[in-house]
C-alpha cells in the first residue's frame, strides 16, 4: 500500500518543453506561456524537465529554475512532477531533495544513463533515492534513450511493494507492460503510458493517464480520448480520436518531413498555428523553411491547421 494518496495522478500529464531562444538561452518567459497555454486547456498534471522538456541539455541550476517556475504558478492548481533524475545517485538524491524544498509534487525519476550499471544496482538507486526524499516517485522506464535494460513489471511491482516507486512512466512500443502492471498493482499505483505509439491501446489496457511529448500539441483531442475511454468507456468515439491525432505521431515515426526530431516537429506547429514555438538546444536543429512547407501541407490534410 503506497505510503502517499495517488488519487490526483490520472489523465494527460504533457512533458512540458522549455523554450530557448535562438542563441541557446533559456527562455522562461516563453516556457510558462507555453505551459500556461497547456493547462488552459484542462490537462491533468504537468511534467517539467523531463525528456521533452531537454533535461539532459540544461544545467543543474537551470532545472530547479524551471522547477521553482512551475511550482510558482501552478502549485496547488494541479500535479507537478519534476524530471529529477541523474546517472549518479547522489546527483539525483541531491536535485530530488531541492525539488522537495521548492514544492513540487512527485519527482520522475529517469533509469541511470549511459554507464550500464548492473540491474540491482539501478533497483537500489531507486531505493537510495525513496530513502532520502518525501514525494511519490514515478519510475521513468525507459529503456531505448538510457541504455540501461527496462525493469520488468515484476521488478516494477518488487518495488512498488517496497514503497519504493508508486508511478510508473513506461516509455514502450508495447503496451504489455501496462496490462501487467495493471493486474500485479494497479491498485497500489499509478500506470502511465510512455511513449505515443499505442496510447489508445494502453488506456484501454488499464493505463491510469498519459505522459508524453506529443501533448504539447495534441493536448486537446488527448484529453477528449481519456475521456472517452477511460471515463466513458465509449472506445470507439477513443479510437476516432487517436486516429484524429495518429497523423501527428507518424510525422516523426515514418519521418515524413525528413530527418527531424520530434520536439522541433512540435515547434514548427506551434508556430504555424501562430503561437510562439521557440528553439531547442543544439544538436537538436530547427525545421527548415522547407520542411515547415510540408508540415503545412501534413496538418492541412490531417485536419490540424483549423
Amino acid at each position: 500500500m503506497s505510503t502517499f494518496d495517488l488519487s490526483p495522478y490520472h489523465g494527460i500529464f504533457p512533458a512540458g518543453m522549455t523554450f530557448f531562444d535562438a542563441e541557446g538561452n533559456l527562455d522562461t518567459k516563453a516556457t510558462l506561456d507555453h505551459w500556461h497555454w497547456l493547462v488552459d486547456q484542462g490537462v491533468h498534471g504537468l511534467v517539467v524537465a523531463g525528456t521533452s522538456g531537454e533535461f539532459i541539455a540544461l544545467t543543474i541550476e537551470e532545472r530547479m529554475e524551471l522547477i521553482r517556475l512551475a511550482v510558482e504558478h501552478f502549485g496547488g492548481k494541479l500535479p507537478i512532477i519534476a524530471g529529477t533524475g541523474h546517472n549518479a545517485t547522489k546527483l539525483t538524491v541531491d536535485i530530488s531533495r531541492e525539488a522537495q524544498e521548492i514544492g513540487v509534487d512527485a519527482f520522475i525519476v529517469i533509469l541511470p544513463y549511459y554507464s550500464k550499471p548492473p540491474m540491482e544496482s539501478v533497483m537500489n538507486h531507486y531505493r537510495t533515492l525513496r530513502q532520502k526524499t518525501d514525494r511519490p516517485v514515478m519510475l521513468y522506464n525507459n529503456p531505448n534513450n538510457t541504455a540501461c535494460p527496462a525493469l520488468t513489471p515484476k521488478q516494477v511491482a518488487q518495488l512498488v511493494e517496497e514503497d519504493v516507486v508508486h508511478m510508473v512512466k513506461s516509455t514502450m512500443e508495447s503496451v504489455v507492460p501496462v496490462h501487467d502492471l495493471s493486474l500485479l498493482v494497479g491498485d497500489e499505483m499509478r500506470v502511465f503510458y510512455g511513449s505515443f505509439l499505442s496510447a489508445y491501446e494502453a488506456f484501454a489496457a488499464g493505463a491510469h493517464g498519459w505522459v508524453s511529448g506529443v501533448l504539447n500539441v495534441a493536448t486537446g483531442p488527448a484529453i477528449e480520448m481519456y475521456r472517452a475511454v477511460v471515463e466513458e468507456k465509449n472506445i470507439e468515439r477513443g479510437f476516432e480520436l487517436w486516429k484524429h491525432i495518429l497523423p501527428i505521431v507518424h510525422l516523426y515515426t515514418y519521418q515524413k518531413l525528413g530527418p527531424a526530431a520530434d520536439i522541433p516537429i512540435y515547434r514548427g506547429m506551434l508556430q504555424l498555428w501562430g503561437r510562439h514555438g521557440g528553439y531547442s538546444r543544439e544538436p537538436f536543429s530547427a525545421l527548415t523553411e522547407q520542411q515547415l512547407g510540408l508540415l503545412r501541407e501534413e496538418l492541412r490534410i490531417a485536419g490540424w491547421l483549423d
